[in-house]
């Protein structure tokens, strides 16, 4: 049977839309066909091993036959609850499941519809909603010039900016050492007025503590900054710098395991006698998970340099909760957690009320690839959202749902993609959604749209960059399609450094290249600034509804409104102009197109973004 009795996702059918905050009465009401003959309806709730079901009642009969039931339920505590229908009819008991795109079919078969209760209390920091994030692989943005003497003798100091990073592996297929082209705390201070331009919020940096790789994510000492970087004071310097011009620092926090060469588990013999590897009566030793000590022990996905860490060992939690408060008390305004799945609840409650009662408005963002509201791992289901560990999340979804539609121009399931996180997840972490489209872990987007994503299949250049003319063309072309909608999607647009500049690079370690100073696209840097402008003037961007509008036949429009605002974007990813009816008259194009009366002309594979105010 075709006919859909139930969306989750209209509110005549659900209300309040979404998630809900716990204590809150949920209605729904199913459409029933005329001539079904129901007897009853029941609502059948599950959370983990529970089942409840909840009576639903005859409301009314439509002019066209349709019948309406209603029924209600008040989820008591935080957590991911699961719902179906029940009916009893002249045909016998029939269910109500969930198939694509949250709606309902009268079958058996399909899913259940999720419901996210999260803690009345919950709530994420306003400042950021409405920014722009700006993620910095510190090595790699800027060198001040202030030399520095090389801390450690194993360490390649480059002195030719902007060339090759060191890629190949030794004869064991192992890199043992590790290129800084020696980016620092000044460099970035000199560079804060550049990142205003860009309308930039909040600056991410990748790990500063000290390390001996050049992405610094095998920690050393927690405690102290890499000496390539600066010192405690410089970091508190660049911090008040960037508070003056209404800018913060959010600092990686790596806590699911160590370098092997740290004072912590100290295998190569750097920090003198001490440390796990060489001593069970270290204070450290608790932190591991040895097997047969000393050579035996987990590691990160089987990396043996680096050992990973016991995060329930009060110990350890103890002291990164001093970690935590030292770096926010030199100036540090958040944190973004590396593989936070992979970091158990008991961490990430304590970690929540460290950094909270250092600073309520610090922000907590976990690196989560999936939906991270239903996320299982370990076998546990976990609460991220829910009100007592993450504020966001970075936002793989959509970044992937993004990058598929430039490079496919497949505008199908858009909106549902968004739509559905926006269902998922609660309202205020929807609104500081990291939303990134290319990240140290990933090829550069510049290089997967302009190839698009054949780079893989290709020589070793296009691991390393090496666009041609065309691709290049390409990459800069639908880049500029794609930022315009990551700048107007709910939640927070994250730059990775260099982007906006037109960096080439392919895969790691060239996704890790020198910021290509002297040679910046200024056309796509204008591009950006003005995307930033648009963010800071127009505030429905903040936190304003998301209303999927159409995505078909290589088009994508939806809108945002909130505040007295609505802004419409739409994207042709079509290798032709359109002409695309807006849904009323009195919309101005804020990226220069063409309107003329209800309709907007787009180039091919040209975003544009309109306003109009409202009551």
């Amino acid at each position: 049977m075709d006919f859909i009795p139930f969306n989750s996702r209209l509110s005549w059918h659900k209300s309040p839309f979404g998630a809900v905050k716990d204590g809150t009465e949920v209605t729904l009401r199913i459409i029933l066909p005329a001539g079904f003959y129901c007897e009853w309806a029941k609502i059948i709730v599950h959370r983990d091993d529970e089942c409840f079901s909840y009576p639903m009642h005859y409301e009314y009969t439509q002019e066209n036959g349709e019948i309406w039931w209603r029924g209600s339920f008040t989820p008591a505590e935080p957590g991911l609850y699961f719902y179906s229908f029940l009916l009893m009819t002249g045909y016998g008991e029939i269910p109500i499941t969930c198939y694509d795109n949250s709606t309902g079919r009268i079958a058996a078969g399909g899913g259940e519809f999720q419901l996210t209760v999260y803690d009345k209390d919950f709530t994420t920091p306003d400042e950021i909603k409405g920014s722009v994030i700006y993620q910095i692989f510190p090595d790699r943005f800027c060198f001040s010039g202030n030399k520095k003497e090389n801390p450690f003798a194993d360490r390649i100091i480059r002195d030719d900016w902007g060339a090759e990073p060191r890629w190949k592996p030794d004869k064991d297929g192992r890199i043992t050492q590790y290129d800084f082209f020696q980016g620092d705390f000044e460099g970035i201070k000199s560079r804060l007025d550049y990142l205003s331009s860009l309308g930039v919020g909040y600056i991410y940096l990748n790990p500063i503590f000290e390390a001996h790789s050049n992405h610094r994510y095998d920690t050393a000492d927690y405690e102290k900054p890499d000496p390539l970087l600066g010192t405690e004071e410089d970091f508190s310097a660049l911090c008040k710098e960037a508070e003056s011009r209404g800018i913060k620092i959010i600092l990686d926090g790596v806590f699911s395991h160590t370098g092997s060469d740290s004072r912590y588990f100290n295998k190569q013999g750097r920090y003198g006698k001490g440390g796990a590897y060489n001593s069970k009566k270290s204070p450290y030793y608790g932190w591991y998970k040895f097997g047969e000590w000393p050579d035996e022990y987990d590691s990160w996905w089987g990396v043996d340099i680096l050992p990973e860490i016991e995060e329930t060992n009060d110990s350890y939690i103890e002291y990164i909760g001093g970690i935590l408060r030292k770096w926010q008390a030199l100036g540090a305004g958040g944190w973004r957690l590396d593989v936070a799945d992979e970091l158990p609840d008991k961490f990430l409650d304590a970690l929540r009320s460290y950094v909270k009662s250092e600073d309520k408005d610090a922000i907590i963002i976990g690196e989560v690839w999936e939906d991270a509201s239903n996320k299982i791992s370990y076998g546990i289901r976990r609460r991220y959202l829910t009100g007592k560990q993450l504020d966001s999340v970075m936002n793989y979804p959509f970044a992937e749902v993004l990058i598929r539609f430039g490079i496919t121009g497949t505008a199908e399931g858009f909106n549902d993609k968004i739509a559905e996180i926006c269902e998922n997840y609660p309202k205020c972490v929807v609104d500081c959604l990291m939303n990134h489209v290319g990240t140290h872990d990933t090829c550069r987007v510049l290089n997967r749209l302009g190839t698009l994503d054949c780079y893989e299949s290709n020589p070793i250049h296009r691991y390393k960059g090496g666009l041609d003319d065309e691709e290049r063309e390409r990459g800069i072309r639908l880049l500029k399609m794609i930022s315009s909608m990551q700048f107007t999607l709910p939640g927070v647009p994250c730059v990775y450094y260099g982007d906006e500049a037109g960096a080439d690079g392919g895969v790691d370690p060239f996704n890790r290249g020198c910021f290509p100073y002297g040679r910046e696209n200024e056309e796509l840097l204008s591009h950006y600034r003005r995307l930033g402008r648009i963010r800071r003037e127009h505030p429905a961007l903040k936190d304003g509804e998301f209303i999927p509008i159409s995505s078909v036949l290589g088009c994508v429009c939806y809108e945002r409104r909130g505040r007295g605002e609505r802004i419409i974007t739409v994207a042709n990813r079509n290798s032709h102009p359109i002409a695309y009816a807006l849904p009323n008259e009195g919309f101005i194009s804020l990226t220069g197109q063409q309107v003329s009366g209800r309709v907007i002309y787009l180039d091919a594979e040209e975003t544009a973004i309109t306003y109009m105010s409202c009551d």
